[in-house]
């Protein structure tokens, strides 16, 4: 049975908080069957160089370009290897961000949701759905590392999920 390997990233606020894509980041990227960006890519820049490597889906963040608005949208369902996964970006007003997440998809049966917006790696799970936050690659903000994900699916079997950490965003 073929397992899809999929990045998720966010955050990645370019070409502002970084020039490139970290090594760290791209020696994953080389091996994934597709790349998900849970917003905040900033400019365009960013969606054409993740292409390259693998196909992209994602949704816009509060401080993308106009080009992101008109081709992505601010939800997104995703079914992988028979696992339905939610995206979104999580901005907005009012709750925390995690809650926002979770009520992007409260009517809808997703397995898990993938966010960003706050930059805090997060994988717990609640009320039966997994949330994962990759935090950001080249905005750490307070937090130690640099961090994104990595998920392995097989039908039938659970998702794996992982954060990959590190500490210099030129490495």
């Amino acid at each position: 049975m073929k397992e899809v390997n999929v990045i998720v990233l966010g955050d990645t606020h370019m070409p502002r908080m970084a020039k490139q894509l970290p090594e760290r980041l791209l020696n994953e990227i080389r091996a994934a069957d597709l790349i998900i960006h849970v917003g905040d890519w900033q400019t365009r820049d960013v969606y054409e160089q993740l292409k390259q490597f693998a196909p992209v889906k994602g949704v816009y963040g509060n401080v993308d370009e106009p080009f992101f608005y008109g081709h992505f949208k601010d939800k997104l369902v995703l079914n992988l290897a028979g696992h339905r996964i939610g995206v979104t970006h999580g901005h907005g007003k009012g709750k925390t961000t995690e809650k926002r997440a979770l009520d992007q998809f409260s009517n809808q049966d997703v397995e898990l949701i993938l966010f960003g917006h706050s930059h805090i790696p997060l994988h717990r799970e609640y009320e039966g759905r997994v949330l994962f936050n990759p935090g950001s690659p080249t905005d750490k903000r307070r937090q130690s590392h640099y961090s994104f994900g990595k998920l392995t699916l097989f039908k039938n079997e659970p998702i794996q999920i992982e954060h990959i950490f590190f500490v210099d965003k030129k490495q």
